[in-house]
């Protein structure tokens, strides 16, 4: 696997290095000791599939608050995604700030999330699915998200979203993250 780090420190490309021959081709995916040797969580207790009928879905910005904050390792096994994560993390440098990276079927490569990160994605196919390692369990009352369409982020994606969850609508945007992890003066 080849690792790159994003302008996001502590997220991460993971791109698959495939030995091919006559028969097609064979890639690690997923590899503890690798993922450890770089600073990354190598463990994961849940797995979940997304499958999305129609190009324009649009699913976030999601993610869990402390003590419940997870690592996602996200992979579009069929289709296309535009995914993008925003730092969130308040004490971050770089809060606020955001990274897209196309992920497909086709290139094969995941996305690293690390813990304090909104994660979402745009389908750029019909019929996509996306497939992600979950570091820690769902945790209803820790489920938070970011508004897809914040102007402080200034997320610029492929297109405008067709499909979108009335959730997904009402998500807080960034001053109203920023305003529930800063101290009290």
């Amino acid at each position: 696997m080849i690792f790159s780090e994003t302008e996001l420190r502590g997220a991460y490309r993971v791109d698959v290095d495939p030995k091919r021959d006559d028969r097609g081709s064979f890639a690690r995916v997923f590899c503890g000791r690798e993922f450890a040797e770089h600073g990354l969580r190598s463990t994961f207790v849940q797995c979940n599939l997304s499958s999305n009928r129609k190009k324009g879905t649009l699913r976030g910005l999601h993610f869990q608050t402390a003590p419940h904050a997870e690592c996602k390792l996200v992979r579009c096994t069929r289709g296309a995604v535009f995914d993008v994560i925003v730092d969130v993390r308040p004490r971050s440098t770089t809060f606020g700030r955001w990274s897209g990276v196309e992920l497909s079927h086709h290139n094969q490569r995941m996305l690293y999330v690390p813990e304090g990160f909104a994660h979402g994605y745009l389908t750029l196919e019909d019929d996509t699915d996306v497939f992600y390692q979950v570091s820690v369990e769902y945790c209803p009352d820790a489920e938070s998200g970011l508004r897809y369409d914040d102007l402080e982020v200034g997320i610029v994606w492929p297109f405008p979203p067709s499909i979108l969850s009335d959730r997904d609508r009402r998500l807080p945007r960034l001053t109203e993250i920023r305003a529930r992890t800063e101290p009290a003066a």
